[in-house]
């Protein structure tokens, strides 16, 4: 896998204009957007459609959550649409849904274990018993065991993570932030070559790009990193 096409970059802005210029402005330094519901809710599916349509890769940032029927119809419609990968929520029933609907596509299913903009004390309010690291262990065991292509969990468990799923299944990493990169609101945070060497094999980088002087520039030092963490095969 090239260096280029682990990195993910969130078009985490708020119309398809924005997206657009974005998209050209990186040019070839990136291959692999994530497609949210900022710009989801704001016409983006179309977006995405088009950005696969022109050899992009596109991670379909949906996070899926309902009952069996009504994940599987949305999971055999998102096969159609070349996504390259979708995420749902790491639920046993709704990725063995999931899993079902898009046999025999190429869309690489993602489970999420828990959001890197919670800690333990968030767990706890929302009524989990687990830490977040034992969430994310018990999440990373039920996706293999139902078959998903992979998972979605901060940076500082990828370690973990890895060890439970082996090494043929994704370990996308969001709160991805470069040396002198503010948090913002994230809360399990990793700089790009700790996260490679975690186990990462993807890394989500959104507002440290969108947001950048030179977003190109910036891209290009993150390629460059995940290069010389783990050179391409």
């Amino acid at each position: 896998m090239h260096a280029r096409d682990r990195l993910i970059v969130g078009l985490d802005v708020p119309t398809v204009s924005e997206a657009e210029a974005m998209v050209a402005t990186l040019g070839d330094t990136v291959s692999f957007y994530k497609v949210g519901y900022q710009l989801v809710f704001a016409g983006g599916l179309s977006f995405a459609r088009e950005l696969a349509e022109d050899g992009k890769h596109v991670f379909l940032d949906m996070k899926l959550l309902d009952i069996d029927n009504t994940v599987a119809k949305g999971v055999e419609n998102i096969a159609k649409m070349g996504m390259t990968m979708l995420t749902l929520h790491a639920y046993p029933k709704a990725m063995r849904a999931a899993v079902a609907a898009a046999r025999g596509s190429d869309l690489c299913l993602l489970g999420v274990s828990v959001l890197t903009s919670m800690d333990n004390d968030d767990l706890i309010e929302a009524g989990y018993s687990d830490t977040a690291e034992a969430l994310v262990e018990k999440r990373a065991r039920q996706a293999k065991e139902a078959g998903m292509g992979g998972l979605v969990c901060s940076a500082a468990e990828a370690e973990l993570v890895r060890r439970q799923i082996g090494a043929d299944m994704a370990v996308v990493t969001p709160g991805i932030r470069p040396q002198g990169s503010i948090a913002d609101d994230q809360k399990r945070v990793m700089t790009p070559r700790d996260a490679i060497g975690a186990g990462a094999s993807h890394l989500v980088v959104g507002r440290p790009i969108v947001k950048a002087e030179d977003p190109k520039a910036v891209a290009a030092r993150i390629v460059a990193e995940i290069e010389s963490a783990a050179p391409s095969a």
